[in-house]
């Protein structure tokens, strides 16, 4: 896991890289990368790359990046991890070729020396990097699958690539200026949707796509992989499948899944909560590492109560041999910890917070990597928008043929709803008659209509154009036909996406940890798309049946309450956990606190 940087002067008019922004841009990710740094400039000056390694796989210096070919015509910034480069290396010794390192990033190399961009679906793992071409005089900039890991960037003549958006801002040639869709996209969902970000002048490469930029300069992002897609394509599927298949499938993914994420040359730990979906990545790594660390977070205020989730996951550790380790945070170390987190928080967010913390009980434990187990509710239908969303959207359809009453009623309801009301209830029928308009109706902290109080309306209008959400929401599954898939699809598109992943990215590299997620992984979705489509779809009580946990009946019997962590309440002096009404001053509290930081 590393940070990545990439000046690419591609306009005839452009001047020629800078080597100072260059290094500022990279070095403001030291914590990305804090065993190694590297450079490299082109001859002509036109193309830079750089690099902070935080070496897991080959920790020899012929890791080190940016990394050349043998005959210097390819040369690569890379962030994040190859599971199969072992089984790819293979492949290419059988046709005669040699390697210089045990790196997976000569992997990356020597398989694009083959086959070009073509090679980027057969990748599996979490990666975003920047290619150098010399022969085609181009950079390729690609980005995972399932979009683990950021890559952002910014034109103007000169193309800037960095895995952080306030690391190019601190390069001192992007623009400032706020993005209106990424101040929409948080006030609405929580966080920034991709492609947009919080600066105007910056995008994401979106998850899944590929970007050529040559003296022409960036082409459009394009597609290798798209999660509507296989889900698409495993409808057909879903029906050929036994009772006892399922099960089998099940079971051999799940394991599968998790031993190519144990693969590193340091040890690996796992982030241990009360909850299936750890509980079950633990269970299947304990079957596999001969000696197993885990970490779990206790909180004061939930300490003894039905939040504490301290007893169970002790108790899981001590079954699978575990080497444990418990970390109590109290209100006063968060307050402690808090100018740290906004600062590391590279986008604003209203989530993240659980991740910094676990992850700097990582990094005093001296751990570079560790599972999580998220992706679990997405996967297998935690969440309650998965009941939720469906039955609203059942009820309502009837409805759908007359927009212009959803928004009359909306209209009038809203100026008679009490404030300790949610005003999600006037917007139930302009946006409960679809899955996919009734998702952003359950997700969204505040609805479209309250945005100009908070924000300028004139930006607001702005980001609304620019981030069409409604439309982009139907987009991501256009052609899905099961309403449960459909919401499956939502979520990891978006909230998964968008807050989740990130948020463990910036969390986890703010402490210089890889944060894994064999349960976020396009190999194991393929193989249980199917499962999904089919009828029942697998819970996540069915997953962790699968696995070893199967015989801790502590953990299958505890009533899920979330991994949560008591932050409103400390910062808000809030009392209670939930709260629609806590989280939308939470996420008015999170913008204040951010935009200082940048």
């Amino acid at each position: 896991m590393c940070g990545v940087v990439a000046l690419i002067a591609y306009a005839a008019n452009a001047p020629p890289v800078s080597r100072g922004e260059l290094l500022r841009i990279r070095d403001a990710m030291a914590s990305r990368g804090p065993d190694g740094s590297g450079e490299w400039v082109s001859a002509d000056g036109r193309v830079a790359l750089g690099h902070r390694r935080l070496a897991i796989i080959d920790l020899s210096p012929g890791g080190a990046q940016p990394m050349a070919s043998a005959d210097g015509a390819l040369r690569i910034t890379f962030n994040g991890e190859i599971y199969n480069y072992r089984e790819l290396r293979a492949e290419l010794e059988q046709k005669g070729r040699h390697f210089r390192s045990s790196s997976d990033t000569e992997v990356i190399l020597q398989l694009y020396e083959e086959e070009g961009a073509a090679m980027l679906p057969r990748l599996r793992g979490m990666f975003a990097f920047a290619l150098w071409d010399e022969r085609r005089r181009g950079v390729l900039l690609a980005r995972d699958p399932m979009g683990i890991k950021p890559l952002y960037y910014a034109d103007d003549g000169t193309l800037r690539v960095a895995s952080q958006v306030k690391a190019l801002v601190a390069g001192g040639a992007v623009p400032t200026r706020l993005g209106p869709a990424g101040c929409v996209s948080f006030f609405l969902f929580g966080c920034v949707s991709d492609p947009f970000t919080i600066r105007d002048a910056v995008r994401a490469l979106p998850a899944g796509h590929s970007l050529w930029v040559d003296a022409a300069g960036p082409g459009a992002p394009r597609p290798f992989f798209s999660i509507r897609d296989v889900f698409a394509a495993a409808e057909g599927e879903a029906a050929a499948l036994t009772p006892e298949r399922r099960q089998d499938l099940l079971r051999a993914s799940l394991a599968e899944s998790v031993a190519a994420h144990l693969v590193a040359d340091v040890p690996v730990g796992v982030f241990l909560s009360a909850g299936y979906d750890s509980t079950s990545v633990t269970a299947l790594a304990a079957e596999l590492s001969a000696r197993l660390q885990t970490l779990t977070l206790g909180f004061a205020e939930y300490r003894g109560g039905d939040e504490d989730e301290v007893p169970v996951a002790e108790e899981v550790a001590r079954a699978f041999g575990a080497d444990h380790k418990t970390m109590w945070i109290d209100r006063e170390d968060f307050i402690a910890q808090q100018e740290r987190l906004f600062a590391a928080m590279d986008q604003p967010t209203t989530d993240g917070a659980n991740t910094y913390l676990v992850s700097r009980v990582a990094a005093q434990a001296r751990l570079k990597v560790a599972l999580s187990g998220l992706g679990g509710d997405e996967l297998f239908g935690g969440y309650p928008s998965f009941r939720q969303v469906p039955k609203l959207a059942r009820w309502l359809r009837p409805l759908q043929p007359l927009p212009a009453v959803g928004r009359t009623v909306r209209i009038l309801s809203s100026r008679l709803i009490r404030s300790h009301l949610s005003p999600k209830f006037a917007g139930l029928i302009e946006y409960g008659t679809a899955v996919e308009d009734a998702y952003l109706l359950r997700r969204a902290l505040y609805m479209p209509w309250e945005l100009p109080k908070l924000l300028d309306p004139e930006l607001v209008r702005a980001g609304w154009s620019a981030l069409k959400p409604l439309i982009s929401l139907r987009e991501s599954v256009a052609g899905l036909r099961r309403d449960h898939v459909r919401v499956a699809v939502l979520e990891m598109s978006w909230y998964m996406r968008n807050q989740l992943l990130r948020d463990t990215d910036w969390a986890g590299m703010a402490h210089s940890v890889e944060v894994r997620t064999p349960l976020v992984d396009a190999v194991l979705l393929r193989q249980l798309a199917p499962l999904l489509y089919g009828a029942p779809a697998p819970s996540k009580l069915d997953m962790a049946r699968a696995t070893p946990v199967r015989r801790l009946e502590p953990v299958l019997a505890r009533r899920k309450t979330g991994f949560t962590v008591p932050v409103r309440e400390w910062l808000l002096g809030e009392s209670g956990a939930g709260g629609e009404h806590g989280f939308r001053a939470w996420a008015k509290y999170v913008f204040r606190q951010y935009l200082p930081a940048i």
